[in-house]
């Protein structure tokens, strides 16, 4: 349960770093290794709270905010494929009031009246795996995951045996053509599958989203076979003639070629109609064969798609209404404290086994002793769980008795991992050991973020690995990593490794002792430092000893807030990183055996870093379209004229800033001005 708003601009800065971190840790998870940690329900509360508060504090949104991410970056040993088009997330709305409101924004974005007819299609949200399968010709030439959103990992191979598409376009279609839809399992296919694994002494799946997702991400296309795969289309991306002009018309158009479209939707509908077809939905669906977690609502009118166009990370013609959690009860047996990368304490509840919604779960995150507080929980309670799709649930609250209670859980000031002190901020929800990498717990979670692959990504270098070589005493640091190729002999005595193997991973670690800066910085595990933030720093300071001196000096927090996207919550965890000794000990030996890359400089657009003021009654486009515009090229928009104004873009009617324009000398264009800058800017990208 997270503080409510409102928050003090520091408050919110902190809570904004928190919750970028946690979503992006819980986004990897998901979307990156098919394993989520916490339930769907708290995921997107989680995403909530921070657009909430970015919504309160614009001028606090972080460069690396949840608000701008889509999926995860695609894995290490698939061929990378860049979608033509995103694959953009979708925004959730959780009542039929927030549906409403989303209907609403759309009539307001477009200027139409606020009764004006805005009709709808509504599909059944599967829960599975998205893919985009890409047609030339009538011939399918690849197929792609989803991954970050621009580029996804290549599993054309994979999709031989995956029911509900067709491989080739019939005559007429399209001579380019991107299909997109979820790659799923029926719960059947998944009771089955799982029965196979039992008996084999395989992997048992959570539930069906992560068994297909699992299935379908397969080095080896014959384990990808042997599943009971299925495709639903539930959108298109590149088109070079799009056949149709509403979104049904172009489902319908797809469905022709050959593709499952499935029966759960409803077209040309009203907002009431959406409603009482996701009430309808929600009833009925547990009697449905395959998983569904809501209904997304789609503007039907592909031109208005198109003049809504998008935010960061989703479509403005789209949103998800989500299903409620689904509920059960069960023991709380014990709550244990893990320590985490960060030093963290985490609370974790230890549930008797209990079935919800089809998946078997035995714990919890308590997120923190606030939350154990608030809900008054003790070892021995009967609790109320609810899960929304994932393994781990949420603890709602104890379930009212009769019965003796144990004492109040409580919560440890000292790390159950090294006997360090573990210590509360001021403002900070989370208590974390002060241990550092003298803590085993952080040590071997710190190595295993510095050779995840967003880091170094050191191939043939996992967890086990990880974890054997540590307990050899092969490795107790990052350098020590760079240095086992002098401990050869060492590893050709360890079980299960031949030469070649040896020699593979050496070469493998000698391939990353050059690696860009940014994933260097990231690899540090710097608290509140995640990819975003570390390409800023990168680009900003150019080499790790730039940054470490600007950490150090006098004037610390003033030279690294001044980095775009760096607040005063990253500066001072950079500043507390590089004071601490060992640290700066463990950065020198390691740069003595990496070296890290600059990275490229960005190239800009003839509006970059403009001023931009929108007046008049605008005939061509809204006020928000073109504002949103001018900030996707890199300009930022004002709604008043002064000297530092680069431009005036003014419509019929423009008065006062019109004048005030003139007066300072400021350049003056009207709408088609404007469109011809946007279409040299871009032409410039």
């Amino acid at each position: 349960m997270t503080a409510p708003l409102p928050l003090t601009e520091t408050e919110a800065a902190a809570e904004l770093a928190r919750l970028a971190e946690t979503i992006a840790h819980h986004s990897e998870a998901y979307y990156g290794h098919d394993a989520p940690r916490i339930s769907d329900a708290d995921y997107d509360a989680l995403v909530q709270r921070n657009a909430a508060i970015e919504a309160a504090f614009p001028h606090l949104v972080r460069s690396d905010s949840p608000s701008f991410r889509v999926g995860s970056k695609p894995a290490a040993g698939f061929a990378k494929i860049t979608h033509s088009k995103p694959m953009l997330s979708l925004d959730n709305v959780f009542s039929d009031d927030e549906a409403r409101e989303f209907v609403a924004r759309v009539r307001r974005f477009l200027g139409l009246a606020a009764d004006a007819d805005v009709r709808l299609r509504a599909e059944a949200k599967i829960d599975g795996l998205s893919c985009a399968l890409r047609f030339e010709n009538g011939r399918l030439v690849h197929g792609a995951t989803r991954g970050d959103g621009a580029v996804g990992e290549e599993v054309t191979a994979n999709l031989a045996n995956v029911t509900g598409l067709s491989h080739r376009l019939p005559p007429g279609a399209p001579s380019v053509a991107e299909v997109r839809g979820e790659v799923y399992m029926t719960k059947a296919g998944f009771a089955a599958l799982n029965e196979r694994q039992a008996q084999a002494g395989g992997k048992i799946f959570a539930n069906p989203r992560n068994a297909a997702a699992g299935s379908l991400r397969q080095l080896d296309a014959k384990i990808t076979a042997s599943r009971p795969l299925a495709f639903l289309v539930h959108g298109w991306g590149e088109m070079s003639a799009v056949p149709g002009v509403t979104q049904s018309e172009v489902t319908e158009a797809i469905r022709d070629w050959g593709f499952d479209i499935g029966d759960l939707a409803l077209g040309n509908a009203t907002i009431d109609d959406c409603l009482a077809f996701t009430a309808d939905l929600q009833r009925r669906r547990a009697d449905l064969p395959f998983d569904i977690d809501g209904v997304v609502y789609k503007v039907e009118r592909l031109d208005w798609q198109e003049r809504l166009g998008q935010v960061a990370r989703s479509p403005r013609w789209a949103t998800a209404h989500k299903f409620p959690a689904e509920r059960a009860e069960t023991t709380l047996e014990a709550i244990d404290i893990q320590v985490g990368r960060t030093g963290a304490l985490t609370p974790v509840a230890r549930l008797a086994p209990v079935t919800v919604g089809g998946v078997v779960v035995t714990n919890a995150t308590l997120h923190n002793e606030d939350e154990i507080a608030r809900l008054d929980v003790r070892p021995g309670d009967r609790v109320q769980v609810q899960r929304a799709g994932d393994v781990i649930p949420q603890v709602l609250g104890v379930v009212p008795s009769d019965a003796p209670r144990s004492p109040p859980f409580v919560f440890p000031d000292h790390c159950p991992a090294c006997g360090s002190t573990a210590v509360r901020e001021e403002g900070e929800a989370v208590r974390r050991c002060t241990g550092g990498l003298t803590c085993p717990a952080q040590r071997h979670e710190r190595l295993r973020h510095f050779v995840s692959r967003n880091a170094f990504d050191i191939e043939g270098l996992g967890t086990e690995r990880l974890e054997l070589f540590a307990g050899e005493g092969l490795i107790s640091g990052p350098g020590d990593i760079f240095r086992l190729h002098s401990r050869r002999e060492t590893l050709l005595a360890l079980p299960g490794f031949k030469e070649k193997s040896v020699d593979k991973l050496i070469a493998a670690i000698n391939e990353r002792r050059t690696v860009g800066l940014d994933r260097f910085l990231f690899a540090l595990g710097i608290r509140h430092v995640g990819e975003v933030t570390a390409r800023d720093l990168a680009r900003a300071f150019r080499s790790a000893k730039a940054v470490e001196v600007a950490a150090l000096a006098e004037d610390a927090v003033t030279r690294l807030s001044a980095v775009n996207g760096i607040g005063a919550v990253v500066a001072e965890a950079l500043i507390d990183f590089f004071a601490e000794p060992h640290n700066r000990d463990t950065l020198a030996d390691l740069l003595a055996e990496v070296t890290p890359q600059p990275l490229p400089e960005i190239k800009q657009t003839g509006l970059s870093g403009k001023t931009i003021v929108f007046t008049g009654s605008l005939e061509k486009f809204t006020r928000e379209e073109a504002e949103n515009q001018a900030e996707l090229l890199g300009a930022k928009t004002s709604g008043s004229v002064s000297a530092k104004t680069s431009l005036l873009v003014a419509g019929p009617g423009a008065g006062s800033k019109l004048a005030k324009a003139q007066a300072l000398g400021v350049p003056v264009v009207d709408e088609d001005g404007w469109l011809a800058l946007v279409a040299d800017a871009q032409a410039d990208t």
